[in-house]
């Protein structure tokens, strides 16, 4: 599909933050927070069809393959997930993928180049100018009048749930993309603080929840365990990669990022808890506490780490930390056992300002349907697909006698899934037949969680990490406007090559703790002041939604 070719550079935002055809009868869209049932019903919204649907047109569609799957499958065309989605809904689909991990400079070229596809998977919120700029430019849809007509599964979740309504159109009130939505509070939390619990037991300390009990436990982690990396964590692609919600920074009233208090926007590295954390860290990386290499951890050599033993604590996921190191750290030492950690405070007791908590609304796996469609229903039948019960099922689940039996009413995973014959691990293998472990056009089921936390270890950690006062900071997703995207993208820019460049030479003591007032200055002379201003102005407008 041919459109003029324009010039396009993208920026991320800094911040974060989806035919002739036979009428008849479908399913109610879900409701995951239920749980433990598939709702069912029949919608009267819009204009139902039947799948699968008959139809010779063959759909394009654009999106990344989930890292989950290299190594494992080559291609979209022969996963069995995406052969089902296609024999259920009765569309044909020609997939293409971005090389990885350049689906932002792909995207670039594809839009330049005037040929698009039917449908886009990709984050609009960090698209430069925002999902508005990708309608205005024409590259995308607006969907209001597409859901409306086309997508009843979807309308009729997003009427039953006005939180979630409210986040996934624009200030516009412009719906862009048939959206990834977390279906229930347990789905939200998945990262925290994770320790060597046989290490405590044997050294006769408890789990640490204070920031003076973490720093004896490192210290004894040391001197009694060998540890050379105590404390150890991911700095790719940037230093201390998952701390931006707020671990151990917390403790000193501050986050990576902005957050909401007392009425007012604050960003966490310009605010004085933050000197208290690098302070903190400076310390720790002087006493050998923290990883000698920590400016440059990446994924394998904290792996490594782990397994190894030379670290004993470190900020990891549920499923994909827990669940990766317990077998690592067991073929070393058949008694390890990693458990999660609250999220320290200064003070015993105290209930932690910040963690790790995603919106319902997420920002990965939402699809756009581009403007220059000539299938337009048909894309949005084949993405309505995900919000209605059998493709709810399929999404979460896979196929019934294959990825999972119902037992008793409740979907298990198999063997095949669980416990795979060609020794994929349980992430590899759920994303081989459904997209419930990452995200996509469709209702999270927790009951999938339920499930790929196997270990009540990593069942547990969710339930710690839940305990803290974020949602009372956390901003919702806010958009600034087409102007105000661009001239915040290029502030934050600036700004956040300053916090890195700060956070690591305090701490690793090339420059003293008291430097950290010349970094105030200078994200201030980077108009920080302005980056707040604009956020401000974004949240106001989504209140006002």
């Amino acid at each position: 599909m041919k459109r003029r070719s324009k010039k396009f550079v993208p920026v991320m935002l800094a911040t974060t933050m989806m035919g002739g055809l036979m009428v008849a009868c479908t399913s109610k869209a879900p409701d995951a927070a239920e749980g433990s049932k598939t709702p069912n019903g029949s919608s009267t919204q819009g204009t139902a069809v039947t799948y699968p649907m008959k139809s010779d047109k063959t759909l394009t569609y654009w999106g990344d393959l989930t890292s989950n799957l290299r190594g494992v499958k080559a291609s979209h065309e022969e996963t069995p997930f995406f052969q089902e989605w296609q024999k259920q809904t009765g569309v044909k689909i020609k997939f293409t993928a971005p090389p990885a991990n350049q689906a932002k400079e792909a995207l670039n070229v594809m839009l330049a180049s005037g040929e698009l596809p039917d449908m886009i998977e990709y984050d609009f919120l960090s698209f430069p100018g925002g999902p508005e700029k990708a309608i205005k430019d024409g590259y995308i849809l607006k969907l209001n009048d597409v859901i409306d007509k086309y997508a009843p599964n979807l309308k009729k979740y997003l009427k039953e749930h006005p939180e979630v309504d409210k986040m996934v159109k624009t200030d516009n009130g412009n719906y862009f993309a048939f959206p990834f939505i977390r279906g229930d509070e347990a789905l939200m939390v998945f990262q925290g603080p994770v320790v060597r619990k046989d290490w405590l037991d044997e050294l006769g300390l408890q789990v640490p929840t204070t920031i003076d009990e973490w720093t004896a436990m490192l210290k004894a982690f040391k001197e009694k365990k060998g540890a050379t990396a105590p404390f150890s964590v991911n700095s790719a692609p940037r230093v201390f990669n998952d701390f931006s919600s707020g671990a151990f920074s917390g403790a000193f009233g501050v986050m990576r990022n902005f957050y909401l208090e007392g009425g007012q926007i604050k960003f966490g590295p310009a605010e004085k808890g933050y000197k208290d954390f690098l302070g903190l860290f400076r310390s720790w990386y002087a006493e050998g506490l923290l990883d000698k290499n920590i400016a440059t951890v990446d994924n394998k050599q904290w792996d490594a780490n782990i397994s190894s033993g030379a670290t004993g604590a470190t900020v990891g996921n549920a499923g994909g930390g827990i669940g990766k190191w317990q077998p690592l750290v067991e073929a070393k030492d058949p008694k390890a056992k990693l458990v999660a950690a609250p999220y320290p405070v200064l003070k015993k007791g105290d209930t932690p300002k910040f963690g790790q908590r995603d919106q319902p609304f997420s920002n990965g796996g939402m699809v756009a349907i581009t403007a220059n469609s000539k299938n337009v229903e048909l894309a949005a039948r084949l993405l309505d697909y995900g919000y209605g019960e059998a493709g709810h099922m399929l999404f979460n689940f896979g196929t019934e006698g294959v990825s999972y039996k119902m037992e008793n009413g409740y979907p298990k995973y198999t063997d095949l899934i669980m416990k795979n014959p060609d020794k994929l691990a349980p992430a590899q293998a759920m994303s081989t037949y459904f997209r419930a472990n990452y995200n996509g056009p469709f209702v999270q089921d927790k009951r999938y969680i339920e499930q790929y936390l196997a270990l009540p270890t990593q069942r547990d950690a969710v339930g710690v990490w839940q305990k803290t006062d974020m949602a009372k900071y956390q901003l919702p997703p806010i958009t600034p406007t087409p102007e105000e995207s661009s001239e915040f993208a290029k502030i934050m820019t600036d700004v956040n090559t300053l916090v890195d460049e700060m956070t690591i030479k305090i701490i690793l003591g090339t420059e003293p703790l008291d430097s950290f007032e010349k970094y105030q200055e200078k994200m201030k002379s980077l108009k920080l002041d302005r980056a707040i201003q604009i956020q401000k102005a974004a949240l106001d407008r989504y209140n006002k939604r």
